[in-house]
């Protein structure tokens, strides 16, 4: 972990990474309701909000569309993604290296690993290149930590989570995405398992505007830094309406209710 508050991905201490790696991830079962959003572009667009810290993307959407909004968007290269077709333990494959983020102009790169799954030890040896190369180039690195596999039964389990945040603490990241473990009590034990190091909680499948601000407001409250989301937003006929209540729950620490009032 290295103090991040000066980067790029950073506004005032949090953070609000803009997910949109889920075409290969998911798939484009993830566009269906908003087959509009299928074209990167529409993506970008809604990054450009002021409370969007980062957007983060595969390599080959980066490398297409980046360069149109570099002036307006602060990018966080993903390096490692499966499809959603891969029916094995769980794995994720190296599809971008830090040097190749770097030089398309990467402000912060992202890792998947998959703690629990029978292939934990290569994808944090993985890690461990990944996070040496990045010190090099002064990237932030952000870990989706993520435990999962086949003797893993609950992966939202609170003591699960707390791992999660502590697994990426031990071995150098400098941000931990994780799932949201299903109290504000749990979530602030997650976040104080992390020690000194950020944690943002995944957005997660869509849900009511109320519904998913009020779980963020729980977890900013608990002393999350703030959230790496993308079907929340971007699956939304009005993306700019939830990020507009996001902003002021996680910079303003406003309330759900409050902050969804003075977006209406």
């Amino acid at each position: 972990m290295i103090p991040i508050d000066d980067s790029p991905i950073v506004r005032d201490g949090k953070s609000l990474i803009l997910a949109m790696d889920h075409g290969l991830e998911h798939g484009p079962v993830d566009f269906e309701a908003v087959p509009e959003k299928l074209d990167p572009s529409t993506v970008f667009e809604t990054a450009t909000h002021d409370a969007v810290t980062s957007i983060a993307v595969q390599k080959g959407i980066a490398e297409g569309y980046y360069p149109s909004y570099e002036d307006d968007v602060n990018l966080l290269v993903k390096l490692n993604g499966t499809s959603n077709m891969w029916m094995g333990e769980p794995d994720s494959a190296i599809n971008c290296s830090v040097d190749y983020a770097a030089e398309i102009g990467a402000d912060a790169v992202g890792f998947t690993v998959y703690s629990g799954s029978n292939h934990e030890v290569e994808m944090y040896e993985e890690f461990r290149r990944v996070q040496e190369k990045a010190r090099e180039y002064d990237l932030p690195v952000v870990m989706w930590s993520y435990p999962r596999g086949q003797g893993l039964k609950n992966d939202t389990k609170p003591s699960t989570i707390s791992y999660a945040t502590r697994i990426a603490l031990e071995i150098g990241a400098d941000i931990a995405k994780v799932k949201y473990p299903g109290s504000s009590e749990a979530m602030e034990h997650a976040c104080t398992a992390a020690g000194d190091m950020k944690v943002v909680m995944s957005g997660g499948s869509k849900t009511s505007d109320y519904d998913f601000c009020s779980t963020v407001e729980s977890a900013v409250t608990a002393g999350a830094s703030g959230l790496a989301v993308g079907r929340n937003v971007w699956q939304r006929e009005n993306p700019t309406r939830i990020l507009d209540a996001l902003e002021a729950v996680i910079y303003e620490e406003a309330t759900a209710d409050a902050a969804l009032e003075a977006t209406e």
